[in-house]
């Protein structure tokens, strides 16, 4: 299981936070249904590798210094700066690995749609499902097939349940994915092409001048 080495801060005024980030470090929070939030931080590089190493929800082994515990965690919530693209803050939640727990997994679409080839146009409308499960059972992601797709059908959240170690909290009639038939183009083109009023009553005025100069 990953493990990673988490240091207590008692000074959380921000001028301390911005410090230990240019320091290399991560603020972040401790905290679950039987443990006391608890400030923490930890080192970025080694953060990311671990996160890497377990998933995103994955069971990390979490060490405090001075606990003397060991906190099983899994990454609640992160925060992360889009200009620079570093992570600024983490929730950090204990969990009881005896009591199942809901949590957001990601979805993957795998294969090609024949029906984008025919011209269709593929929605992908979940891109997260809900699940519950034991903190181990949590899957890192959910694979959906699209290769049997042509215009017109679609994935629902029933479509996914398959006797796995988890069950869905969506609905059952959410659709996940679906392949939608080509939107008609305007054909007010051909409208425009042939309502021409002031062409034609140029021409026709045209017309009339050349009688009246041939009188």
């Amino acid at each position: 299981m990953a493990k990673l080495q988490a240091h207590s801060r008692n000074d959380l005024r921000r001028s301390v936070t911005r410090k230990l980030r240019v320091d290399g470090f991560v603020p972040a929070v401790l905290y679950g249904k039987k443990t006391e939030s608890t400030a923490v931080s930890v080192p970025s590089i080694e953060f990311m590798k671990t996160l890497r190493e377990a998933g995103r929800n994955g069971i990390i082994d979490l060490f405090v210094d001075g606990d003397g515990k060991k906190h099983q965690v899994m990454v609640h919530d992160l925060q992360n700066d889009i200009l620079k693209g570093n992570t600024t803050h983490i929730d950090f939640f204990e969990v009881d690995m005896k009591s199942e727990l809901d949590a957001d997994v990601a979805v993957n679409l795998v294969g090609d749609a024949p029906g984008e080839a025919e011209g269709g146009v593929l929605s992908h409308m979940l891109y997260t499902i809900s699940v519950r499960a034991l903190p181990t059972e949590i899957p890192e992601s959910i694979e959906v097939d699209i290769s049997q797709l042509g215009i017109g059908d679609s994935i629902s959240v029933s479509d996914l349940k398959s006797g796995k170690n988890f069950e869905f909290n969506n609905d059952d009639e959410e659709t996940v994915v679906a392949v939608l038939a080509p939107t008609l183009e305007d054909e007010g083109t051909e409208e425009e092409a042939s309502d021409e009023p002031e062409l034609v009553e140029n021409d026709e005025a045209s017309d009339e001048g050349s009688d009246d100069s041939e009188q």
